[in-house]
């Protein structure tokens, strides 16, 4: 069951601030350095009601008024029936904005606590009912892009722990074409930091819904990643620039990856995508799956023998 507005002419913007110019100048240059957003695209917004979503959301609509191209917004959020959940924040806040958006009730929390054992956490099958809906919403709206509102913090926590724990050198992609180019994940924020947003989300007075209302459980794994970075960023204070940097500034020919530098002709090499790499459903079940599990080595590919 859905509910739909249809968006007034006019979307209400709010008045420019020193912190929103800042923030609007890293997501412009975000979207140009990776041509995330083209004439006629309609982009999905995906909104959870967290500091982030509301953030890229209130973001792109001021894109969208500057920008030199054409493009349409539709908000979505997944109502999964979950306990306590305040139902009624998000379509409020929406229609005092103006915006198109689309309400989707799957009632997938009743689904999940049918087939997980108490005491389990919800997040692989949840992830995969959450990843399904909004894939097939963005088929079904014509949307040609969805957005995400994962920023710079979580590029770096996705690349340290995929280096720790899984052993590839990979992040979080700032745009991704799915293998069957239907839709194509983008994230505008990819140069803003978390710090950033959660001042800006509490200068804006966002309607913050709670994150927890399903009893997941936070991955150990991202919390130990990100207390090292915060660890490290004390004794020095631009080590996320600094990683950032280094994740657009690769040198080849100094890493051990045979199909990305040719060592006996000592010229670049051209690597193909790994099979899989390009499954915007699969980035999207890594993205909603908070379990441990999600980050586990390849054993064998570590010990070189795959």
């Amino acid at each position: 069951m859905t509910a739909v507005l249809t968006s007034t002419r006019f979307v209400k913007l709010k008045a420019e601030t020193p912190a929103k110019t800042k923030l609007l100048k890293k997501m412009g240059k975000a979207i140009a350095d990776f041509s995330m957003i083209e004439d006629g695209d309609k982009v999905m917004v995906c909104l959870s009601g967290g500091k982030d979503s509301y953030t890229l959301l209130d973001l792109l609509l001021d894109v969208r008024r500057r920008a030199p191209v054409h493009f349409d917004i539709l908000a979505v959020n997944l109502d999964q029936k979950q306990p306590d959940f305040p139902e009624h924040v998000l379509p409020e806040y929406l229609k005092e904005l103006g915006v198109e958006y689309r309400i989707v009730e799957e009632d997938t929390y009743s689904i999940v606590t049918a087939h997980i054992p108490e005491g389990k956490t919800y997040c692989s099958l949840c992830s995969r009912l959450r990843r399904g809906i909004l894939y097939t919403t963005a088929v079904e709206e014509k949307c040609t892009k969805i957005a995400l509102g994962h920023h710079a913090d979580d590029i770096i926590a996705t690349f340290l722990m995929n280096l720790f724990y899984v052993g590839q050198l990979k992040a979080m992609p700032p745009i991704l074409r799915s293998d069957d180019g239907r839709n194509t994940i983008i994230r505008p924020l990819a140069y803003v930091h978390e710090k950033e947003i959660v001042e800006y989300a509490e200068e804006q007075k966002f309607p913050i819904i709670p994150c927890n209302l399903c009893g997941s459980q936070p991955n150990m794994k991202r919390a130990r990643v990100k207390r090292l970075v915060s660890e490290l960023a004390k004794e020095t204070p631009y080590i996320r620039a600094t990683m950032m940097t280094a994740l657009s500034q690769v040198t080849a020919s100094h890493l051990l990856d045979p199909e990305l530098y040719d060592f006996q002709n000592f010229e670049p090499a051209i690597k193909a995508i790994p099979p899989g790499h390009g499954s915007v459903e699969k980035e999207l079940d890594d993205i909603f799956d908070h379990a441990e599990s999600t980050y586990k080595p390849d054993l064998m590919g570590v010990a070189g023998l795959s």
